[in-house]
């Protein structure tokens, strides 16, 4: 394989990937369509960086130790559906305290490091994100390459694309955010990315 052809083929790999509706894109699209942009890109990057981090490791053979080392992946996997439920529970509880009079909620920090660190959490307390960067990247690594440089370049490809629907995702929601920002609306979206977000710990601490 070479080098055109692995970007190519790992390109429509995650595309197809980034384009599959996911928890990803479901706290873009929530955090965005609230009005908080600020907020809205932190959460993009910090995803972004969850991603780099899992490429770069696994380019440098790290993650094979969860693979390898089923205590690890039982560790990351507990923790990730932890931090999901609680980050689930927490936008159903906020819309529990509203009342229809108000239509008022605790409010939400518009801030890009908050966002970040929501991102950042999210992806890399992920084992699947690991556990597919393990089984599909050493597939596009032609070898008579550096694996750490071509590996970090094919990363570099998916945060691209990630960026590109992020942006998508960002510019759609602004033209349903005055609607989106009514408080039954708003609710509304709460429940159910709280209740989507909920739904993926408990698939991933329960799950195959």
């Amino acid at each position: 394989m070479t080098t055109t052809t692995a970007l190519w083929s790992f390109a429509l790999v995650v595309g197809l990937l980034t384009l599959t509706p996911g928890l990803d894109t479901a706290l873009v699209l929530r955090t965005a369509a609230l009005g908080h942009r600020a907020r809205a890109w932190g959460v993009v990057l910090g995803i972004q960086t969850g991603v780099l981090a899992w490429g770069a490791l696994t380019s440098l053979g790290v993650t094979a130790l969860l693979t390898a080392s089923q205590v690890a992946y039982e560790a990351l996997r507990w923790a990730g559906a932890a931090y999901l439920v609680w980050m689930g529970v927490q936008m159903l509880r906020r819309t529990a305290r509203e009342t229809p009079e108000s239509g008022t909620a605790p409010a939400t920090r518009d801030t890009f490091a908050s966002g970040w660190r929501q991102g950042t959490l999210t992806n890399l307390l992920n084992p699947k994100v690991g556990v597919f960067y393990v089984a599909v990247l050493p597939q596009f690594l032609p070898a008579d390459t550096n694996h750490l440089a071509m590996g970090l370049l094919l990363t570099t490809e998916h945060i691209l694309l990630g960026l590109l629907w992020s942006t998508a995702l960002i510019a759609g929601a602004r033209l349903l955010s005055t609607w989106l920002r009514r408080p039954a609306a708003r609710r509304a979206l709460d429940r159910l990315t709280g209740t989507v977000i909920t739904a993926f710990g408990l698939r991933l601490a329960f799950g195959d």
